[in-house]
């Protein structure tokens, strides 16, 4: 007997669940189903159902204004999370405490502290919340993490992480963009946090972060500009840039190992040819050059191509990848970063406890950088 499909809802129905998420849900057709949709916007929930009945394998999912009314007449086994980030934390609660899973877009929350409130929600066995990573899927990742992890390409010894976008004025007329108690932070958050998480995933843990922060165009609470200095706990070196005040926008990571330099480069995604290895001058070894720049496949990263993994850990009540201390490791290295940065000293993995400032804010009350409200 065939096994009953995963009933879905989302919360939030603008841009990144209409073009990421349902899109994810179509191609998993088979597997899951979307039951419902919640938006506080009734003209563009009405909208984005009227858009699902066109989309194949979707139909048109019941419309909710508020989410415990859905989550009470719905019952979903997952909760997909688009809407801004200082909704997360509350909605992100509701959702466990119904039992449903949830997959919840970046930044999960505004806080360390929020981080751990939500995880003491979850429960063994599920329900469980992922972060949306989808940086960390595709082939090209995953060729790239097991070629770093098996030591094909020698010691990762020097790295570089770039998310320097452009982002105007009218970008920030949001009113929620730029301020800590709705986005959470500047680039470092809202826009880098893919990258990071995606250096970490092919790195692992960082033990050390020195930063500079800076507004040098926009009038906002948080930064423009973030710059950091980097070391892992195999040795590697890194830095990492966030930007939205740069005219050439790109996303990349650089690798330099003993052996070779693993070299990606995209902006909001990436497929196999977005991927180069450069082997060391003097390396004449064809064959081993060849298994470097041959995946198997070539799976874009995608939102599609994370739901899988989730689904499937949905079904067997396993922890998905993205998720706790997983999640949490990104979360802390922007919380450091933005120490580092405030402070001028650097900071340690492990050193933002429950009694630090930027355990429980981002700007961990820094007279510069947090809210006047908030002093």
């Amino acid at each position: 007997m065939a096994a009953r499909r995963i009933r879905a809802a989302v919360v939030g129905t603008g841009a990144i669940v209409t073009h990421g998420h349902l899109p994810a849900l179509a191609a998993h057709a088979a597997d899951a189903e979307l039951v419902a949709a919640v938006d506080i916007d009734t003209a563009r929930l009405d909208a984005f159902r009227e858009h699902t009945a066109t989309v194949d394998g979707i139909g048109t999912p019941t419309g909710y204004t508020d989410l415990g009314a859905m989550l009470d007449t719905e019952r979903p086994d997952l909760v997909i999370l688009g809407t801004p980030p200082a909704l997360h934390r509350e909605q992100a609660l509701a959702a466990l405490r119904a039992g449903a899973w949830v997959w919840c877009e970046k930044p999960l929350c505004l806080s360390l502290a929020e981080f751990d409130e939500i995880s003491a929600a979850e429960r063994d066995g599920g329900p469980y919340l992922a972060v949306v990573a989808q940086h960390r899927y595709g082939s090209g990742t995953e060729h790239a993490r097991a070629l770093l992890g098996s030591g094909a390409l020698g010691t990762p010894l020097v790295a570089h992480c770039q998310t320097t976008w452009y982002r105007d004025h009218a970008y920030y007329g949001v009113p929620w963009r730029g301020r800590w108690s709705s986005e959470g932070g500047g680039p470092t958050m809202g826009h880098g946090i893919h990258q990071t998480d995606l250096l970490l995933h092919l790195l692992g843990d960082w033990t050390e972060i020195r930063a500079m922060a800076a507004r040098l165009v926009h009038d906002i609470e948080s930064e423009d500009v973030s710059t950091a200095l980097v070391r892992f706990a195999g040795g590697t070196m890194a830095t990492v840039v966030n930007s939205v005040l740069s005219p050439d926008q790109v996303s990349r990571i650089r690798i330099d190992c003993a052996d070779a330099t693993v070299e990606l480069t995209h902006l909001y995604g990436h497929s196999n040819a977005d991927w180069r290895y450069t082997p060391r001058p003097g390396l004449d070894d064809d064959a081993r050059v060849t298994r470097w720049r041959t995946p198997a496949a070539d799976r874009p990263s995608s939102h599609t191509a994370q739901l899988a993994g989730l689904l499937d850990a949905l079904r067997t009540g396993t922890r998905p990848p993205g998720s706790g201390t997983d999640a949490r490791r990104s979360l802390e290295f922007n919380a450091a970063l933005y120490k580092a940065a405030f402070t001028g000293r650097p900071v340690r993995a492990g050193e933002i406890t429950e009694d630090d400032p930027y355990y429980r804010a981002m700007h961990g009350n820094h007279p510069d950088w947090a809210p006047k409200e908030t002093q």
